[in-house]
């Protein structure tokens, strides 16, 4: 059974930094990528990195790129996104996902592209 367990999550002023983490257990990813997602109220789910885990590439949309860092440790089966500078509209809900095989870089992007999900863990951020 694969489990993905995400920690990290809390209140943060804006301007500083979170460091989540989600550990997988029951499969490897390391013939895909793992990903993390996040949903505000009211609001669809959104993309937020991706990591492929064979070379480490990692994408980004604009709206976090240059704040957040995806990163993986192989050892340790696990994912982490550091978040620096975080602003109030980056208060959400956010969910760690993962897939065993790589498709295309396109399938990374939307959460159709995986497979497996974890509970979610709260970030918020006061201004």
């Amino acid at each position: 059974q694969v489990q993905l367990v995400e920690s990290g999550g809390g209140l943060v002023q804006a301007g500083g930094s979170l460091r989540l983490a989600c550990a997988a257990s029951g499969r490897t990813f390391s013939n895909g990528y793992m990903g993390w997602f996040r949903q505000a109220p009211g609001k669809e789910r959104e993309f937020v990195a991706a990591i492929r885990w064979i070379d480490g590439t990692t994408y980004y949309p604009d709206s976090v790129k240059g704040r957040f860092t995806i990163s993986r440790v192989n050892a340790k089966n696990t994912v982490y996104l550091q978040m620096n500078s975080l602003k109030a509209e980056d208060t959400a809900v956010y969910y760690c996902a993962g897939r065993e095989r790589w498709s295309t870089v396109s399938t990374v992007f939307s959460s159709n592209g995986y497979a497996y999900w974890g509970q979610g863990t709260q970030v918020t951020v006061s201004s």
